[in-house]
């Protein structure tokens, strides 16, 4: 009977044992699973692995004309590829230019396709939720151009049967759709798209970045910014993925670094000052990310 009852305890001993192992087993899983999950999470670089690699990802727009487009000669040029020039250079690493759209800015820092992007990209509470933004390098505010035939200087002479033409992901879109849910709109993935459908006729008006119309009313003949601004004044910044604070806080330092050689005036001058003249200069330009 002792005899029994000793294997009844050795046995029992055993199934807990194995029971403890196999809890030990499934901690030691669910501890490597939930580090693998926080590994999938960041899909970003830091700026050691990107200074490692010898090249950034930098996101511009190619249609955009003057802050980032490619020109004859199959080269980035413009405001945006400007700055992005003189980031690869200081941070010494060569520059890998990523085309954009509008409504991919978020995305492609969300999904890591970029390290930074500069794509005249305005700065909101609702995007900074998914990226991270630096300082800013430019004011802006939004502007709608019309026809000169029709000029439209405030929206309430926009009717039912109207439509106003915007590119989807951008400020113009956001802003009309909350403030003026009744106005339709017609909406577009690029500039290049917008641009040939509004001068074919589609839409009384164009919505977008005051310096986008302004610039567009200049080099088109025919066509009027009859609302100059619209909403709130904002700010163009550099934006990074949510949570890459090393390549973010760089980036930081290296604006308020270029303001004390007035960097921005120059990138304006060499960029802009064809399309907008002296007069604009002061008024867009952010120096060292300081807004006044």
């Amino acid at each position: 009977m002792k005899k029994i009852i000793r294997r009844l305890i050795a046995g029992t001993l055993t199934l807990g044992l194995a029971a403890l192992s196999v809890t030990g087993c499934g901690s030691a899983k669910n501890g490597s699973e939930s580090a693998q999950a926080g590994e999938a999470k960041k899909v970003y670089r830091t700026l050691d692995e990107i200074k490692e690699s010898g090249t950034i990802n930098i996101g511009v727009f190619s249609d955009k004309n003057p802050f980032g487009y490619v020109d004859e000669n199959g080269e980035y040029q413009g405001y945006d590829v400007y700055l992005a020039e003189r980031l690869g250079k200081d941070l010494g690493v060569d520059i890998n230019y990523v085309s954009t759209e509008a409504a991919s800015r978020v995305e492609y820092l969300e999904t890591g396709k970029v390290d930074i992007v500069l794509a005249n990209f305005t700065v909101t509470d609702e995007r900074a939720e998914k990226v991270d933004f630096a300082l800013p390098y430019m004011n802006v505010a939004l502007g709608v151009v019309s026809h000169e035939d029709n000029v439209i200087e405030d929206l309430s002479q926009i009717t039912a049967d109207d439509q106003v033409i915007v590119i989807s992901g951008t400020t113009a879109e956001t802003y009309l759709e909350k403030e003026y849910p009744d106005i339709k709109l017609q909406k577009f993935d690029t500039y290049a798209t917008a641009k040939t459908a509004f001068e074919n006729g589609t839409g009384v008006a164009w919505a977008n970045d005051n310096t986008e119309v302004i610039a567009y009313a200049k080099e088109n003949e025919g066509y009027v910014v009859g609302i100059p601004s619209l909403g709130s004044q904002d700010t163009i910044a550099p934006a990074v993925s949510k949570g890459n604070s090393s390549l973010l806080d760089w980036i930081n330092g290296e604006i308020e670094s270029l303001g004390k050689e007035n960097f921005f005036h120059a990138d304006y001058e060499a960029t802009l000052i064809d399309t907008y003249g002296a007069d604009y200069e002061n008024t867009l330009v952010v120096e060292g990310g300081k807004v006044e």
